[in-house]
């Protein structure tokens, strides 16, 4: 069985590449290898050139062509704009939601201090524009087809480094809920895969998390992080046929983080 996925020939747009080590970019190389017609979408034209030049390495000079288009989930106009682009391609069979912001610049404050301007806007952008996409692509998702975002591991876990990001996931979480029942008539599945702590770009900019991945990294089961291909390949397999009994679940991907906090090894440490 050489196309196990079922991805061949179908197209998924993937908003959120940024260089790299993203989780999109990674999702994107992975959807491309089954066969997937990939379809970036990202915040400006700097990145868009940055991933355009990714792209034209992977290809080799190649004739591999993958479309970049630009979009910035703040502006309902960009929304507009790249929903009729994406619609000048055809039927999407998938949609990949990786986009998460917070604003860090004043370094980390207790959780009752966040400013309400930079809760609300790490709102709009990490989980409303989920919303937002889904409402503005929703003509063009046929039938079938299947949405992923990008969650974290758990939401009741209240790390200080992680500042006030844990209550937008979770409302992320709680909208996948509610557009797959929205979207229940129209057959389109919405799911949120959930990875313990990554390392990429966006996270090195979080204030003390090189601790707290290490920390992780001791708590899985196999003292091995997770890696971002694990998530990449986790992503491809909710956009696949083969995962259509599954909807508005919360898929995660932890190697065993979240049963493992009283591994012996870490509790000898902190007592001692």
């Amino acid at each position: 069985m050489t196309d196990f996925l079922q991805l061949e020939g179908k197209t998924i747009a993937v908003f959120g590449a940024a260089n790299r080590k993203s989780v999109a970019w990674l999702v994107g190389e992975t959807l491309a290898a089954a066969g997937a017609r990939v379809v970036h979408v990202v915040r400006d034209a700097k990145t868009r050139s940055e991933i355009e030049g990714l792209l034209s390495k992977a290809a080799g000079g190649g004739a591999r062509v993958t479309s970049v288009l630009t979009c910035d989930v703040e502006r309902q106009q960009e929304i507009d704009a790249v929903a009729a682009e994406l619609a000048k391609l055809g039927p999407i069979h998938g949609l990949v939601h990786s986009l998460a912001f917070a604003n860090y610049s004043e370094g980390m404050k207790p959780f009752h201090e966040t400013r309400r301007e930079d809760f609300l806007q790490a709102l709009n952008i990490s989980a409303f524009s989920l919303v937002a996409l889904a409402n503005a692509l929703k003509a063009r998702l046929v039938p079938d087809s299947s949405v992923v975002t990008i969650g974290i591991s758990t939401t009741r876990m209240a790390a200080e480094n992680y500042g006030y990001m844990a209550p937008i996931k979770a409302a992320l979480h709680s909208s996948v809920v509610f557009l797959a029942k929205s979207f229940g008539d129209a057959r389109v599945r919405f799911n949120a895969v959930c990875p313990g702590l990554l390392k990429t770009s966006a996270s090195a900019g979080i204030p003390g998390y090189l601790d707290s991945y290490l920390y992780a990294e001791a708590a899985t089961l196999r003292k091995q992080a997770v890696a971002t291909q694990e998530v990449a390949n986790a992503v491809a397999f909710m956009l696949s046929p083969r995962s259509s009994g599954i909807n508005a679940q919360e898929i995660v991907i932890d190697a065993g983080m979240g049963v493992n906090y009283f591994d012996k090894s870490i509790v000898s440490k902190a007592t001692k």
